[in-house]
C-alpha cells in the first residue's frame, strides 16, 4: 500500500513542526497538548481509516517504531507505564496518542507535567500546552534522543 506524505491528522496534530521521526509507514509527532510530559502521536502514513486496514507492511512496521518510541521516553521522561490510546473520534486517520504515565511531575526544557491522573486513567482535559519555543526546544531533544534502531 501506498503512503501519503502528510495527511489531515498530522497537520491536526502540528506536522512539521512537531515531527519527532518518520518511518516509511508511521509518523512520530509531540502531541500539542502534553497530558503527560512526553506525550506524542503515532499516525499512520497510509491512507487508511480503519486500524483493520492498515497494510502487512504498516504493521510489520508499527513493532520497530513501537520500540523507539519507548526507549526515546524511557531516556526523556522514565515514564512507569506507558497508554497507546487510538480514539480517532475527530481525527480520521489512524492514529494513537502515546501518554507515557509516571508518578508526580516531569520538567523539560522549563515545561512541568503533572501525570494527574495516577494511577488511574490518563486525564486528557488537563493538558498542558506548551509554548511555540518549548516545543521546538522538546521536539529537537526528542530527535537527539530517537535511537537509530
Amino acid at each position: 500500500m501506498s503512503v501519503s506524505p502528510v495527511n489531515s491528522t498530522m497537520v491536526k496534530f502540528g506536522h512539521p513542526d512537531t515531527v519527532i521521526a518518520e518511518t516509511e509507514h508511521w509518523t512520530v509527532q509531540l502531541r500539542p497538548q502534553q497530558v503527560t510530559l512526553g506525550s506524542l502521536v503515532l499516525i499512520s502514513r497510509e491512507p487508511v481509516l480503519a486500524f483493520g486496514d492498515v497494510s502487512p507492511e504498516g504493521f510489520a512496521g508499527l513493532k520497530p517504531a513501537v520500540d523507539r518510541i519507548e526507549k526515546m521516553l524511557r531516556k526523556a521522561v522514565a515514564y512507569q507505564k506507558i497508554n497507546y490510546l487510538m480514539l480517532m473520534m475527530l481525527d480520521p486517520d489512524v492514529h494513537f496518542h502515546v501518554i507515557p504515565r509516571y508518578e508526580g511531575s516531569r520538567n523539560i526544557h522549563g515545561v512541568a507535567v503533572s501525570d494527574v491522573g495516577w494511577p488511574g486513567p490518563p486525564r486528557l482535559d488537563k493538558a498542558v500546552t506548551p509554548d511555540g519555543n518549548q516545543t521546538k526546544a522538546i521536539v529537537d531533544e526528542f530527535k537527539r534522543l530517537w535511537p537509530e534502531s
